[in-house]
């Protein structure tokens, strides 16, 4: 994937910023003479998504892992409030614990939570911010953005990873995974702002006049609210906005805080100005309550859920009144995924991509299979048996673990929730447990893994999000293949989708089919595991605004473009020539008029001043 060359280039100049010339690769800017630099451009770089390490035994980066495991394990790290560039601590008020989820009698930091009168005094201070860095060049903000993924690929690399895997309770893989997409999303989104910028409006007569578009930030602040699971997601909620010129309020989860400080102080380092992030751990509905009442409200960015996303989009439509800006409302939410097997499929494949697509991370991923579709002809004979004693036999345990394939769930409230689904389901007469279905929060919040049979489609565990460790299977008459696809359509709305099929009809009528209930459709692959560039991935129906993370259209939420239309002739003429009106004060003639009985009366006008009083 190549970003366009530009086009129409009036002249260029190189950036003096170290490494520029290699990582922005000729920023042009175009000038209007002597004026102010208006718009850049910039020549096509290619797009290479960053490689996991593989963390072998006496390999350097497994030495640096242990390291930083060691250290955050025997330090409690505090965490600041960070408002424009200065650290508040949290002298007179309560003190929060992150602690791990697989043990929560071990804490890994220590925080505290914004006030309203802090919070009224942040949103002053990223609104001035945001004057001044919307003025920033864009290959200056994509050199901060390239240094800050060199920083967290190599420098912060091991304690992002160990911060997310005792933190969040990510196992090893899980967590080098986001680590490496977040270095995605921060070296490949200046790339797509190249691609952003690059666009020109037409200009088909360059001798009388040139057309302009410059990317704008919003007036105002956007604040950010991230989740836990994904500490990639999490940054990029706050960075991407920033990249486009916008100063933003970033409100960490606090089960995320320790991996979201060390992103945080790694932007800092790469030399992010003070004020254009501010990191503000909160509560949440004091955050939410104070930047919808507050006029300056330029946009939200939101991952989590369903529910949250609507009370955000309540509360900034009763105070639409108040706004200098309709602020931009970006969302996403996970829905209800699912896998659905055609009686053509590989059995092998669909019950490998199933037991990681549902139980990886305990199921908490926002993209993790909740449902399961399978003919009759395949499940008895070909799925049944693998998919349960395979998901039973998974090890479940500690984050740190090697051979752990998923831990605790992330908190108290997490595992309340699930557990309410436990009993839920073994009181319902429309579900059948074949596997698992008990927990235990003795030192941690675990969750075995779950398979139920549902006999109907109707019952309120097939549409809605789980968030946990359990799938749930329902076996379809081979006969009733359109009928159930037809159902699934309507009642699983989900960020992905996934069939597993070999007939290619099928797989046709899935494409059409499922074409609006899921923002992402994948065939012969699990639902989870998206990468940056490739599979841009957003919702469908209610679970998000769908703006395509990982592409250029997730930028283009975050800009206000301006366009500037420069004339090189400009006309001097006031009538037209349809209506036969001249000019020139030596042959002015006025057309002529109708009177009252129809005939025409030429009316001659010699003296201008005499036609300017008469008309």
């Amino acid at each position: 994937m190549m970003s366009r060359a530009a086009l129409g280039i009036a002249s260029s100049t190189r950036s003096t910023l170290p490494k520029h010339e290699a990582l922005i690769k000729r920023g042009v800017l175009t000038y209007f003479g002597s004026r102010a630099r208006l718009v850049e451009h910039f020549d096509e770089v290619p797009i290479a998504n960053e490689k996991l390490l593989e963390y072998k035994d006496g390999s350097d980066e497994r030495k640096k892992l242990e390291s930083s495991l060691q250290h955050i394990l025997t330090t409690v790290k505090y965490v600041p409030i960070v408002i424009d560039g200065e650290e508040h601590a949290v002298h007179g008020m309560e003190w929060k614990e992150q602690i791990l989820p697989f043990n929560f009698k071990r804490q890994v930091a220590r925080y505290g939570h914004a006030t309203r009168t802090m919070l009224n005094i942040a949103i002053k201070k990223t609104v001035e911010v945001q004057k001044s860095w919307d003025t920033t060049q864009l290959s200056n903000r994509m050199y901060i953005w390239n240094k800050a993924a060199d920083l967290i690929a190599t420098k912060y690399r091991s304690d992002i990873v160990a911060a997310t895997m005792l933190g969040q309770g990510k196992t090893l893989r899980q967590a080098e995974t986001d680590v490496a997409e977040l270095v995605d999303l921060l070296r490949i989104s200046p790339v797509f702002l190249r691609d952003v910028a690059n666009y020109e409006p037409f200009n088909d007569c360059p001798d009388s006049q040139h057309n302009y578009m410059r990317l704008r930030g919003l007036t105002g602040f956007v604040a950010a609210i991230s989740p836990f699971n994904y500490t990639s997601i999490a940054a990029n909620l706050a960075l991407s906005p920033a990249l486009m010129g916008n100063a933003v309020m970033w409100k960490p989860s606090d089960s995320a805080i320790l991996s979201n400080w060390y992103v945080f102080q790694a932007m800092r380092d790469a030399g992010l100005p003070d004020g254009v992030v501010n990191f503000i751990p909160c509560e949440e509905t004091t955050f939410a309550s104070a930047v919808t009442q507050d006029s300056m409200l330029a946009g939200i960015h939101f991952t989590g859920t369903s529910g949250v996303l609507k009370v955000l989009w309540q509360l900034v439509a009763n105070n639409i009144n108040c706004y200098q800006n309709y602020p931009r409302l970006v969302g996403d939410t996970g829905g209800k995924n699912f896998h659905f097997v055609h009686s053509s499929a590989d059995p092998e494949t669909a019950v490998a991509c199933t037991i990681r697509a549902a139980f990886e991370y305990a199921g908490q991923n926002c993209s993790s299979c909740s449902m399961l579709y399978v003919p009759a002809s395949l499940w008895e004979s070909k799925i049944k048996k693998p998919l349960l004693e395979i998901s039973s036999k998974l090890f479940v345990s500690k984050a740190t673990y090697c051979n752990c394939f998923y831990s605790a769930l992330i908190n108290k409230r997490a595992y309340n929730r699930i557990y309410m689904w436990l009993r839920y389901i073994d009181r319902n007469r429309n579900c059948e447990l074949l596997t698992g279905g008990r927990g235990s929060r003795t030192r941690g919040y675990f969750v075995d893994p779950t398979i139920v049979r549902v006999y109907n489609l109707d019952d309120q565990i097939c549409k809605d999000e789980l968030l946990g460790p359990i799938l749930c299977v329902y076996v379809y008459p081979d006969n009733q293949l359109a009928e159930t696809m037809a159902k699934v359509a309507q009642i699983n709305h989900g960020l992905i989708g996934s069939v597993f099929a070999s007939d290619g009809a099928f797989i046709d009528e899935a494409y059409r089919v499922f074409k609006l209930n899921v923002g992402n459709l994948n065939v012969n692959d699990k639902s989870t595991g998206a990468m940056v560039a490739k599979q841009p991935f957003g919702a469908g129906h209610m679970t998000g605004t769908s703006e395509k993370l990982g592409s250029p259209h997730s930028l283009l939420r975050w800009t206000s473009p301006q366009v500037i239309k420069e004339s090189f002739k400009p006309h001097v003429n006031v009538y037209y020539p349809y209506m036969g009106i001249s000019e020139d004060k030596s042959t002015f003639k006025l057309p002529q008029a109708e009177t009252t009985d129809g005939s025409q009366m030429a009316r001659n006008v010699t003296d201008w001043s005499e036609t300017a009083t008469k008309f």
